[in-house]
């Protein structure tokens, strides 16, 4: 996903596990050093003491950009020649102490006779004669020389804190960084996104010690450019057309602080705005660790570099769009206590319905606010918005932040929220709000779908990799409960077999007792004790960590206790163990379906046999579908289920009629382009193993109604994709199956809830045999900020077929009369 709600809020740590505790599957990314948070290499220089150079010595200039001090004892710096030779061996630098927070560290290198400038003080000092157009340097957690001479083997060496290739060296990260000469050095230009090329540019020598000092002796000069005004610099597409330029003399007004975390900076306004309604008047100073000076209502101009920035620091390979920003500002406040400039308020019809301009990588189109609602936002960005009586449409979740909707008739669903219907109907009002008021003065609303923030929430339009684009409020509405309460379904009478499916989100034994608890009580009093529940992500015995049990028993032992604790029947369960690591899902769960039934009001029909890769078939007993092993998998050697799990078939037998279940859990959406990202229309590119599955499992399915087309077939499961994908048609197509959310009425039809789009990821499909099918999305966790699961659960009732039409017709018949089951 520890992040907290900051723009720059990176996919790594709890952010990642949020991601895999929906099932989502990380593929392994190319070999490459893994991004610097911390300590980087910031310029490089050795054109010291050449003819035509200043500097009279070579130098390599660190900088930390984490929070915190960071300890280079011990450490060194280390330099190759650009086309090393099997002889070649690394030069070494020896450091000691560290760089603090936001800080540089000079490293001097060998000193020639040329040049008239001596460096500032060095904090480390080498002899190392650096090439003044083309090398490799690199920053090294350790003094022994580096062996590798490869840019792959590098990469693979731990040791290998941070590395820069210029003027086309062998050895480099991604792509080599431009050369510099005798009266230039290479310089990063942001952040690390580990492509040489794109970090670094060529420019004139600054080197800068620890203490701030300069080759004049001095701290740095605020820098110098070009006189601008905020939309000048935002331009009229997504792209500034002063991306890395210096500007200077750029006014404004503060509209919000940020003041925590290492994304600290502000926001600022411009209150004499052009007229061209493109070019947006706000824009965000990036300031690292360190606050700003500045406070909501200063009058500023601003010197700094243009740059933009991806929430995700990928650059050229990032999905999504980006931050037009300064860095490395100087700040001059002119006056304090000024209006703020008004906010734009957003109704109902501000915002354009249509969602985006479509043809590839959208950045370089020239904006529509008019027309689009991304262009909308986006020529918005930096400026002060307002939505007055704000509906949420997401609930507050544990980064503290929250979904709202500018058009609360769009799409509307029963309980408050925003209906996902169509590709090519997303909702085009929906809004993520975030804070900068700080927790502690006035705490972050806790909300559930349907309530709402009355009065004004305002503040300046940011956009976020998690996200899309985000009020970072400076002033929230006051929150009013929509008296939104979790659903209970109808009990199954007693010639009715209810079959559910639930995603359980990770659940292992060491998660808190209360969590089973909640989950049990769902299946108690919200679902009315299904006879059947395909459950999904069942952990191992260990949870998430890997260690080679894959066994579950468990786990589901403490969760059938569970559910007797809560007045539920004594469950048994049957599952098969994966082969471990190899379902994809939270590193180390293991996780699995498994199925829970009530052995007083059904039979499993056990057939022993299954394992991992055996695969269950189908047997033609006079006429009657059988699985060869139930539990067993289907198809699970099929490449289709590759890091993912495989769909578990069981049989039972309920009042003397067979039914098959087969439980399901496809490959998750990532890899996947966002939907607010700078691709439109965005690429699905999960879709393509998740069509090989529902492939996999349609032929599954026709073997069985080959042998009998009245053969009462459940598919329950979290399928990872919405009721209009093509990974659902391939099950529909022909009419053999029914997907059953498609029957409910439109507003209806969501289990899940992700950034304001009330969406459907689970599903419930039965074949044609099952008659009196009553169907159900109870949704308990979806809507609300506390949640026993991310995914709502669903459950089917129904009177399984004989097989005989005259024989159904008579307890059809009988029904009318059939009480509730106990």
């Amino acid at each position: 996903m520890t992040p907290s709600p900051h723009r720059r809020r990176a996919l790594a740590g709890t952010a990642v596990t949020a991601l895999l505790s929906a099932g989502l599957v990380v593929t392994a990314a190319p070999v490459s050093a893994a991004p610097s948070a911390d300590a980087l290499i910031a310029e490089v220089y050795g054109g010291g003491g050449n003819a035509g150079a200043t500097l009279t010595s070579d130098y390599v200039e660190l900088a930390n950009r984490s929070t915190a001090a960071v300890s280079v004892d011990g450490w060194s710096v280390q330099y190759l020649p650009a086309a090393p030779k099997p002889t070649s061996t690394w030069q070494t630098t020896a450091l000691t102490g560290s760089i603090a927070a936001g800080a540089k560290y000079l490293v001097g290198e060998a000193k020639s006779a040329g040049g008239t400038t001596a460096l500032p003080t060095a904090d480390a000092t080498g002899n190392i004669n650096m090439s003044a157009t083309a090398g490799t340097v690199a920053l090294v957690s350790g003094k022994d020389p580096l062996t590798c001479l490869t840019a792959a083997d590098c990469a693979a060496d731990p040791r290998v804190h941070d590395l820069v290739g210029f003027g086309g060296a062998v050895v480099v990260e991604g792509a080599s960084a431009p050369a510099p000469s005798n009266t230039a050095a290479v310089s990063r230009t942001a952040g690390d996104t580990d492509d040489n090329s794109k970090d670094f540019t060529a420019g004139a020598p600054a080197p800068t010690n620890s203490k701030g000092e300069t080759t004049g002796g001095g701290t740095t000069p605020p820098p110098t450019g070009v006189p601008a005004r905020i939309h000048d610099i935002q331009g009229t597409t997504r792209l500034s057309p002063l991306v890395g330029k210096q500007v200077s003399d750029v006014p404004g007004i503060v509209t919000g602080v940020r003041t925590f975390g290492s994304s600290q900076g502000f926001f600022f306004q411009d209150p004499s705005p052009d007229n061209d309604p493109r070019t947006s008047e706000g824009i965000f100073v990036y300031t690292g660790s360190k606050a700003a000076a500045v406070k909501p209502g200063d009058a500023i101009t601003v010197a700094g570099k243009v740059s933009e920035f991806y929430p995700d620091e990928s650059g050229a390979k990032s999905l999504y769009q980006s931050n037009t920003e300064l860095d490395s500002a100087t700040v001059t406040v002119v006056s304090s206590g000024n209006p703020l400039p008004a906010a734009e308020i957003l109704h109902p019809d501000t915002v354009p319905t249509a969602f985006a301009p479509t043809g590839g990588n959208i950045e370089g189109l020239p904006l529509e606010p008019d027309k689009y609602a991304l262009d909308f936002f986006e020529s918005r960005e930096g400026m002060r918005v307002e939505v007055d009586d704000a509906r949420v449409v997401g609930a507050t979740d544990k980064y503290n932040e929250l979904y709202v909707t500018t058009k609360p008739a769009q799409n509307p669903s029963v309980r408050g929220g925003t209906v996902y219907l169509g590709y090519d109907d997303n909702n085009a009002g929906r809004l993520e709000v975030q804070s900068l008021i700080p927790f502690a003065q006035t705490p972050f609303p806790v909300a559930n779908v349907g309530d709402k923030l009355t009065g004004a929430t305002a503040g300046p339009l940011d956009y976020t990799q998690f996200g899309g684009y985000v009020v970072q409020a400076t002033q929230l509405g006051d929150l009013v409960s929509g008296g939104l309460k979790p659903e209970t379904t109808s009990k199954q009478t007693v010639d009715e077999l209810a079959v559910a499916t639930y995603n359980v989100e990770n659940l292992a034994p060491t998660d808190p007792q209360a969590k089973f608890d909640r989950l049990a009580g769902n299946l108690v009093h919200n679902l009315a004790a299904p006879d059947i529940v395909s459950l999904e992500e069942i952990q191992d015995n260990s949870g998430a960590t890997d260690d080679g049990v894959v066994a579950a028993d468990q786990t589901l032992q403490k969760f059938a206790d569970a559910v007797v604790a809560a007045g539920g029947p004594q469950y048994k369960w049957t599952e098969i163990d994966p082969t471990n690591d190899a379902d994809g899902g939270q590193p180390g769960g293991n996780i699995r379906i498994a199925f829970f039934y009530n052995a007083k009001r059904v039979s499993f029909v056990d057939r022993p046999g299954g394992g991992a890769t055996t695969a269950t078939t189908i047997v033609n007993n006079h006429g009657q579908a059988e699985l060869s092993v139930s539990p067993g998998r289907v198809d699970p050697t099929n490449t289709a289920w590759n890091a993912s799990r495989k769909p578990l078939a069981a049989e039972f037998r309920f009042q003397g009629r067979e039914v098959i279940v087969i439980g399901n859990h496809l490959v998750s959406k990532l890899g996947d382009q966002p939907d607010v990202g700078r691709n439109q229309p965005p690429s699905r590119s999960s879709e393509v193993q998740r069509g090989q599955q529902t492939a996999a499992l349609r032929a599954f399915v026709d073997q069985i109604l080959a042998v009998n087309k009245k053969a009462n077939i459940v598919i329950p499961g979290d399928f990872n994709d919405m009721q209009f994908s093509p990974t659902v048609a391939t099950l529909t197509a022909g009419g053999k199956l029914r997907d059953l959310v498609n029957e409910l009425p439109a507003n209806q039809r969501y289990s899940y809830v992700y950034q304001g789009n009330s969406e459907v990821l689970d599903h419930l499909l039965v074949s044609t045999a099952p008659r009196g099918v009553e169907y159900d999305v109870v949704h308990v966790n979806a809507e609300f900020a506390d949640q026993a699961s991310d995914h709502d659960p669903q459950v089917v009732r129904f009177r399984p077929s004989t097989g005989n039409e005259l024989l159904d017709q008579l307890l059809d018949l009988a029904h009318c009369f059939a009480p509730p089951a106990r």
